[in-house]
């Protein structure tokens, strides 16, 4: 069998989460000093058929939620004192809910402050929605900030890209049911915090965006607004929520923006110029739109940039790529700077993030390389496929033919290439054709090439995989056995479908002719 990659006779070589424990938490709440208000589940449905009301029923996407909370209803009682109770069964998730600014001693305000923390450390270490709801089952007392955070973190554990992992596991559970309950008949009640967390969590588990629950927390938003009483964290928290429910064209996000022009940016933290990088880099549609705020925020980051951390370096880095901040070379000049003794700690997508800045400003940083060379070849095997194949990028478009890069990655990819996408085996392997570079391993690494070609030829968009073959050309490594399928009427066709001009453009018309007379002149057993 003759190999597809037919190397010449002789040997060539070649050169989170958000920390919780800081939020201000606040109890569901009565805006009345003479108020206090105790929540808490009722009994069966048996027992108190006469009494409350029913939730009204939600859809889950294009199915029918079902009656929220069919088996609960509520009892008020209220006393001489203005006291409501809400009567429950024993082991309740929600005992009493004491109002946010209740005369207290320090002792228990110290108390209140470390079950909150403790609180949040257990809630992190859930790893599934049954965990979450059966340790909320076993509480007596919860703020909603802290049901908020609870949302939140069903959000991190059961939602991805394709969405809700579970859907009826989460939305038919009954504690899920009562929060919603109770986030839906109190917004008015609830902190600035509570309610814009609550909403965010909602969305993201994709409840129905015209249920009376969103429809409430949405309008409780508006008005919250419109009062500009919001924090920063708050005003970002709003606009990333009307982003995944309305996009870019929520009339809301304009006012958002409004107001945080209105505000001083030379009291910002790092952590809030991040934040609303992060919210504008989402809602802007017009090039230049909100630019005069984004200059004075490009300004102003400039003076802290040595005090950023691996996220934040990240983060702002991305959204200058995304908003395409060109007039902001010297912010993201600084930035890189400060990022090459971050190199260890960056997790991989920051990783992508600190590369993709790199690579769109055409900026090099001879130290930033070094740190590369240093931290590729002991993590080379861990890392994932998108920050292989975008040092590999970043190698290849600055010109850098590093023995120690090109020599990891080589090795690394003959045993995790299943893992990679089309275009990241693309962007992996083009630079040693490109800056003509064979690694030891070589012979291996055109080996497992050959099985992916074979196994998913048709998978690869037909530029990137004529830019592949060529890219092999260029260190003596033959693709033979594929050039039928290259020059086949329908992949030609397929070329220049996807051309912007009819007719193939001159730089795939080059590379066809070079792939074929390569071909013909050093493999004289190859038969046209």
């Amino acid at each position: 069998m003759i190999l597809s990659f037919f190397p010449p006779v002789g040997n060539f070589q070649g050169n989170t989460w958000p920390d919780m424990a800081l939020i201000n938490l606040q109890s569901f709440q009565f805006y009345s000093s003479s108020v206090r208000t105790c929540r808490s589940l009722r009994k069966t449905l048996n027992h108190l058929c006469k009494q409350g009301r029913q939730l009204r029923s939600w859809c889950y996407g294009s199915s029918v939620f079902g009656t929220v909370l069919s088996r609960f209803r509520l009892q008020y009682v209220f006393s001489r004192n203005y006291h409501a109770e809400l009567w429950n069964q024993p082991n309740s998730i929600i005992g009493s809910v004491h109002l946010h600014g209740d005369a207290g001693s320090s002792s228990k305000s110290c108390g209140k402050w470390r079950d909150e923390q403790k609180f949040f450390m257990e809630l992190n270490s859930c790893n599934s929605a049954k965990e979450i709801f059966t340790f909320l089952s076993s509480l007596e007392v919860m703020s909603d900030t802290m049901a908020a955070a609870a949302l939140q973190r069903i959000c991190e554990v059961e939602v991805d890209d394709s969405g809700l992992k579970n859907p009826e596991e989460v939305m038919e559970n009954e504690v899920f049911r009562t929060l919603c309950f109770q986030f839906e008949h109190e917004s008015q009640k609830l902190s600035d915090t509570g309610l814009l967390m609550a909403l965010q969590a909602l969305i993201k588990l994709r409840v129905d965006p015209w249920s009376t629950l969103i429809v409430r927390l949405v309008s409780e938003s508006q008005e919250r607004l419109d009062k500009e009483q919001l924090t920063i964290k708050n005003l970002r928290i709003l606009g990333e929520s009307l982003l995944d429910l309305e996009g870019p064209g929520c009339a809301m996000l304009e006012q958002i923006v409004t107001q945080l022009r209105g505000k001083k940016l030379e009291e910002w933290t790092a952590e809030e110029m991040a934040m609303v990088y992060g919210m504008l880099q989402m809602s802007i549609t017009e090039k230049r739109q909100y630019q005069d705020l984004l200059n004075h925020m490009n300004n102003i980051t400039l003076t802290f940039a040595p005090q950023l951390n691996p996220k934040l370096i990240s983060r702002i880095l991305n959204a200058l790529v995304v908003l395409d901040q060109t007039q902001a070379v010297p912010l993201v000049i600084r930035l890189c700077k400060y990022s090459v003794r971050h190199v260890p700690q960056f997790t991989d997508e920051e990783l992508v993030n600190v590369l993709g800045a790199f690579i769109h400003f055409g900026h090099r940083d001879q130290f930033f390389t070094e740190a590369l060379e240093r931290h590729v070849p002991k993590s080379s095997f861990t890392m994932h496929p998108e920050v292989v194949s975008k040092v590999m990028l970043y190698c290849c478009r600055k010109l850098l033919c590093s023995k120690p890069i090109f020599d990891a990655v080589a090795e690394s990819f003959v045993y995790n290439a299943d893992k990679y996408t089309t275009g990241q085996i693309a962007e992996t392997i083009v630079p040693f054709g490109t800056l003509n570079y064979l690694p030891p391993t070589t012979s291996p690494l055109f080996r497992k090439l050959e099985r992916i070609l074979n196994a998913r030829f048709t998978q690869f968009r037909p530029h990137i995989l004529l830019n592949l073959l060529h890219s092999c050309t260029l260190i003596e490594r033959y693709p033979v056995n594929f050039l039928a399928k290259i020059f086949n009427s329908y992949f030609l066709q397929q070329l220049q479908g996807t051309a912007q001009t009819p007719g193939l453009d001159k730089f795939v018309l080059s590379q066809l002719t070079q792939l074929f007379l390569t071909v013909t002149l050093e493999c004289p057993f190859y038969e046209v």
